[in-house]
């Protein structure tokens, strides 16, 4: 089953819950249990595939794959959440480099990449109690590493007082690292007033120098509220 799908399916899902959210929260000792608690979550998730065109040719296919993360943010009021999300993926990837010369046939590579995703984002909750669909916008700083070198390597040693003599090698790989925004949809439950869980689909639109990316996620995260 495509995400695409897998997308619809949650939106239809959240939809269906809302007459059971709406009988469920007016339950007194559940109102506004989120009014002005700050929160933190650790989350897992899964990056669909994406695929690139360039010039004469040139290409690359990035897998899907499983990612982590963490989150932190503020319930200003039971409806009105704003958080910072951080998650890394690491997928492998094909790409095709065509070169300039064209007596010199295009050449494949197959790497892993890596993703670092970081999202200030708003969160609109559709009710007060503690299970309620919502939707989030936000924007971002995204850094994608093919983790491809693109200069020699270059190695520097010094004494250290504690360790002795140490030695260093690094080397700058090939990257792009670009301001995004991001949407998205889910379901929250707050379980009590300390614990809660969330899913959500999100899609974050990453713009290169050579490819516009559209990057979607489904996430599940679970967290402690104060």
């Amino acid at each position: 089953m495509s995400l695409r799908r897998i997308a619809l399916l949650l939106a239809l899902l959240l939809l269906s819950t809302s007459l059971h959210a709406q009988r469920f929260n007016k339950q007194p000792d559940y109102a506004n249990l989120r009014d002005g608690a700050w929160e933190a979550a650790v989350l897992i998730g899964t990056q669909s595939s994406v695929s690139a065109a360039g010039e004469n040719g040139a290409s690359v296919d990035i897998d899907s794959e499983f990612g982590w993360g963490f989150s932190v943010g503020w319930n200003m009021t039971p409806k009105w959440n704003f958080n910072f999300r951080f998650m890394l993926v690491e997928p492998g990837y094909t790409a095709v480099i065509v070169p300039e010369d064209p007596e010199i046939p295009p050449q494949t590579l197959n790497y892993t990449a890596s993703r670092y995703s970081s999202q200030l984002n708003a969160t609109y909750h559709f009710f007060r109690g503690p299970l309620t669909p919502y939707v989030q916008a936000g924007i971002g700083y995204s850094r994608l590493d093919s983790n491809v070198p693109s200069t020699p390597p270059v190695t520097g040693c010094w004494w250290d007082p504690w360790w002795g003599y140490i030695c260093n090698t690094t080397w700058s790989t090939y990257e792009s690292s670009e301001f995004t925004y991001n949407v998205g949809l889910g379901l929250r439950w707050d379980i009590n007033g300390a614990l809660w869980m969330r899913g959500a689909w999100n899609r974050e639109f990453f713009s290169a120098d050579r490819a516009d990316l559209d990057f979607d996620t489904l996430t599940l995260e679970a967290g402690l509220m104060w």
